[in-house]
């Protein structure tokens, strides 16, 4: 729905534990007009980090650890963002096992 005033789309406003569809230049309209306002509230993905010994599935690469210096890694890659953006790639450490992301 547009404002009758200025045009510009009403969203959704609580004034009063009542909801409305309100806009930027003071517009209120309590006639939501048959539409449903649902709140949908996002919770924080947990990102999975392999811990088993499954390494020997994953590829390696030349990788320098962080934490020991050694030059091989395993990695993998997931989408930890928008879908707009690149994935993570996660690196486990063949020797020391130390996890870290590469962002490059």
């Amino acid at each position: 729905m547009f404002c009758p005033k200025c045009g510009s789309l009403l969203v959704p406003k609580k004034e009063d534990n009542k909801k409305l569809l309100g806009c930027s230049c003071g517009y209120k309209n309590a006639d939501l007009g048959g539409a449903k306002i649902v709140e949908n509230l996002r919770t924080k993905k947990e990102i999975p980090i392999i811990d088993r010994e499954d390494n020997d599935l994953l590829p390696l690469t030349d990788a320098k650890c962080p934490k020991c210096g050694h030059e091989k890694a395993f990695y993998w890659m997931i989408q930890t963002r928008a879908s707009d953006e690149p994935e993570t790639k996660f690196l486990k450490c063949e020797k020391c096992k130390h996890t870290w992301r590469d962002y490059s």
